[in-house]
């Protein structure tokens, strides 16, 4: 779900600019598992050539006590977060970002001058851009349980954190939680900054599911939505898909039922589970004209021996390895369960949102197919509520709605000055 974008760089090089040359004619199979690499690093070329240039600080946001929404009692719930922009006198120029899966708060600018990517939304966020920063005041949070537990650049309560009164990780003591928990701790958030209206929540992929749910649960604080390639449920596909994608970490023995900290961690697992999820992220164009069918070694043809590989399974080997040093598998699996049992606003469903949408999707969705969003849609509709949809491409699947997503930047202008 949206959830699954992967910020790995092989999710982002990138459908445009110098990565896309590799696609011609990489008669060197190292060729396509440097992609994979420069995609790791993040050296995409896509989006506009202005970037958002500010050094974004990370914050650090806790509440000293949260009740699930299943009703489990929690202490110290922490959460980073950035802005971008100024928040005006009466707060009403607030847009929150809301992230995917795979994804932090880090939407747009650098942390440091020398960093080699900005955030993964800067094509549309900054001065002059569709999230304008000079009339908007921009705001991200990681979730809870987020992914990237070891990225120090990431603040989240989850399964790796120290319960307290305790020198030991939850594990998997720590309670389900959901994406109206992730969106009750955003509100918490602009609760404490005294920000009452939202003038739009925004976000891709798991990031749509938080927008949807934003506008469902508090449908007086939302003026606008804009999901980005995510449908307003988990239908039986996806449920599914999601199952694949925890199961290599269930498999690995290093997992131990979740109690693994301060021994060997699950990587194997986990590092395959990431490949799974960015493959599926992709679409086959993208796998065909960056791969195709080259060895992963020259001299060594598949055909030939069961350890010779092909280029695409090295690469992705590569880039779910690199992820996972990063990655807490106990936090992919809650990050699962979240978006397994997700459904806008309960029982109340999409027709309690009343908020104007633009629903921006890709026709080459493997994650949410245009069938989910066209259902999502016609429910919104069926609640009263407008809705406008608009379609991108860009050759990379789910991942369009983060490579692409400046495709979209007329539409989203326009609507969020309406």
């Amino acid at each position: 779900m949206a959830g699954w974008i992967f910020n790995s760089a092989l999710g982002r090089a990138g459908a445009m600019g110098s990565i896309s040359a590799s696609r011609a004619r990489w008669t060197a199979p190292r060729a396509a598992m440097a992609v994979a690499l420069l995609a790791m690093a993040g050296l995409w070329a896509g989006g506009p050539a202005l970037a958002l240039d500010a050094i974004v600080e990370k914050k650090s946001f806790t509440l000293p006590a949260y009740t699930t929404a299943g009703g489990v009692p929690l202490k110290d719930v922490k959460v980073g977060w950035e802005s971008y922009g100024t928040l005006n006198a009466d707060k009403s120029n607030a847009i929150l970002v809301t992230h995917f899966f795979s994804g932090t708060s880090h939407a747009a600018g650098k942390y440091k001058a020398d960093d080699k990517v900005p955030g993964y939304w800067d094509a549309i966020i900054g001065p002059g851009k569709p999230l304008d920063t000079d009339k908007y005041y921009i705001i991200s949070s990681d979730t809870l349980v987020n992914l990237n537990a070891k990225d120090p650049n990431v603040i989240t309560t989850g399964p790796a954190s120290l319960q307290p009164g305790t020198d030991k990780p939850y594990g998997m003591s720590f309670p389900v939680v959901g994406i109206r928990d992730f969106v009750n701790v955003q509100k918490a958030l602009l609760d404490s900054l005294g920000i009452k209206k939202l003038h739009a929540v925004m976000g891709a992929s798991m990031g749509a599911l938080q927008a949807y749910e934003w506008a469902a649960a508090y449908p007086e604080m939302v003026s606008r939505v804009v999901p980005v390639i995510g449908a307003g449920d988990a239908d039986g596909w996806l449920v599914e898909w999601l199952d694949l994608w925890a199961a290599p970490i269930r498999l690995d023995p290093n997992w131990n039922n979740g109690d693994y900290y301060g021994r060997t961690p699950p990587d194997k697992g986990l590092a395959l589970s990431l490949k799974i999820v960015t493959m599926q992220a992709g679409y086959w164009t993208w796998a065909d004209d960056a791969f195709g069918r080259k060895w992963a070694e020259p001299g060594q043809d598949p055909a030939k021996a069961m350890g010779n590989r092909y280029a695409i399974e090295a690469a992705l080997d590569n880039v779910g390895a690199a992820r996972a040093q990063v990655a807490d598998a106990n936090h992919l699996l809650y990050l699962v369960k979240a978006n397994q049992t997700f459904v806008a606003g309960g029982d109340g469903g999409l027709a309690r949102i009343k908020a104007p949408v633009l629903l921006i999707s890709t026709g080459e969705d493997l994650v949410f197919p245009p069938p989910a969003i066209q259902r999502t849609a016609d429910g919104i509709r069926a609640g009263g509520a407008k809705v406008e949809q608009v379609t991108i491409g860009g050759g990379r699947g789910h991942l369009n709605g983060v490579v692409n997503i400046s495709e979209a930047s007329g539409a989203i202008t326009r609507f969020l000055a309406q």
